[in-house]
Parts: C-alpha cells; structure tokens; sequence
C-alpha cells in the first residue's frame, strides 16, 4: 500500500489536514453500533490510511490509558464518557423533531470564579449541546432538542420568548450565512466524494472517510434548529446527502473487509 494514489480532500478549496491515528480509531468507532470492534478489524481499517500497526497499537494504548478506550479481550470500546459524543453525532445524523412547542432553554452560568480550563470545558459542553452564546456566560437555544445534562454549575430554564424577535434573536447566536456556506461546500465535498467512490477503488475509501468526518463534526455541533426559524434548506440538504455518502461507503468498506486477509485479521495479537 505504500504507492496510493491521494485526492485532493478538499472543503471549499481548503486542503483537509489528514486524520491523526486517534482520530481515525474514534471516529470509526463512534460511527459503529455498538461502538466497539476486534483489533484485526481497526488494522485492517487503519492500513487504509497507510498507518504501520505498530503506530496504531501505540494508539490504542495511549487512549485506553487516558480513557477514551475500554480493552476487553482484544476489542475495543468506547468509553461511557465517549457515549454522549456518539449520541450527539446520531443525533446530528437523523435531523431535528420536526415538532417544536415554541419554547427556549436558557443556560446561566451561576459560578463567578472559574478557571480557564473550567471556562473552555463549559464552552465545549454548550457548543456540543447546540447552545449559541448571546453574551458571556449567557447560552440560549430553542427547545425543540434537549440540551443534556452535562453543564456543570449552571442554571437552566424552559419557557417562551414573551418580548422580542425570535428570528434576530437566532441571527444573534449563530452566524446563518456561515453556517449556510459551510452545508455548500460540505454537500459539494461529499457529491465528490460519492462519485470517487463509484470508480471501486479501495484507495478513495481513506478520502471518502476523511470527508465524512469533516461533515460529520459540522453536522455534531450546526444548531439544528427548529423549521419555523431555520429558514435554510441547505442543512436538511447536506445532512440527507450524508446519510447516503455514507450507506455507499459501509457497502464500499464492507466489501474491503471481505477481501482482505482474515489469516492476517486471527494472527493479530496486542
């Protein structure tokens, strides 16, 4: 595999950095259900990437060390606190309810001393649950999802906007055009993408893999927010043309896995 040809993974023209070894084993994993898988399969997987296995092992190690892992008997796991990212990214995939009562949640911060990494460890967590800020310490969203409970010392409310434009309100959380523009240049990467994928060359599945995570972590964390506000058809476009990215690459690597070495897969030993 040391001779593969590469395509310029792009997104809007901007090269995409290649994917560290972490992030490869994460991401197939959270995109499995369950999300756990024998070690021969992530070699197999990884050498797509023109990874030594001695590079994933390594790996592998170091995230069962730091918790991001769980190693039973040569398969590996997500761990529990990697759970709520993988129901996250499903929910990212199937899109909104399409059914919202009107109301907000509004998320306060209540503790006036915090340190840096407290402060950066909240903004994830709002920025994962799909909150925009209004100002600091202050993150609205619509209530038409919930938000999850991983907000540390924060006060949390439910209840309608009773004065003001909840469309300018929205337009105050979140940049629309730019988040409309990222869904273009997303939904163009993955229509690329898919018609790589029809020339039944297993060197484009490293790309189209590529490709899919970059759209899945823009599809983690847009706002979804509810249609009466949403008022883009370019977020239901790019999610759908995910999903089905996404159906032909599993039918690709499926018949990768196929056809590769299971002497190779039962000899591996960690």
């Amino acid at each position: 595999m040391a001779n593969k040809r590469r395509m310029n993974t792009s997104i809007d023209g901007a090269s995409l950095e290649p994917l560290s070894p972490r992030s490869i084993v994460l991401s197939i994993l959270l995109g499995s259900h369950p999300p756990d898988m024998p070690v021969g399969r992530i070699l197999q997987f990884t050498s797509l990437f023109d990874l030594a296995d001695g590079t994933v092992r390594t790996a592998l190690s170091r995230m069962v060390a730091a918790g991001d892992l769980v190693n039973d008997d040569r398969r590996y796991r997500l761990s529990d606190r990697l759970l709520e990212r993988q129901a996250q990214q499903d929910a990212g995939r199937a899109g909104p309810p399409p059914v919202w009562d009107g109301t907000w949640w509004t998320v306060a911060v209540v503790s006036d001393r915090r340190s840096m990494a407290e402060r950066r460890a909240f903004r994830s967590s709002a920025i994962s649950a799909r909150l925009g800020e209004l100002r600091p310490e202050l993150w609205l969203r619509p209530a038409n999802i919930n938000i999850g409970a991983s907000l540390g010392d924060a006060l949390v409310t439910r209840g309608p906007v009773v004065v003001g434009d909840q469309e300018r309100l929205v337009a105050q959380l979140w940049d629309l055009d730019d988040i409309g523009s990222q869904a273009t240049a997303h939904r163009h990467a993955l229509d690329e993408a898919s018609q790589r994928l029809a020339d039944a060359d297993d060197r484009d599945l490293a790309n189209t893999f590529v490709v899919l995570a970059a759209a899945q972590r823009f599809l983690r964390i847009e706002p979804q927010l509810p249609g009466e506000l949403m008022l883009d058809s370019r977020l239901p476009a790019v999610r759908d043309r995910y999903n089905e990215v996404a159906a032909e690459f599993q039918t690709r690597l499926g018949a990768f896995f196929d056809r590769s070495s299971a002497d190779r897969v039962s000899t591996v030993v960690l």
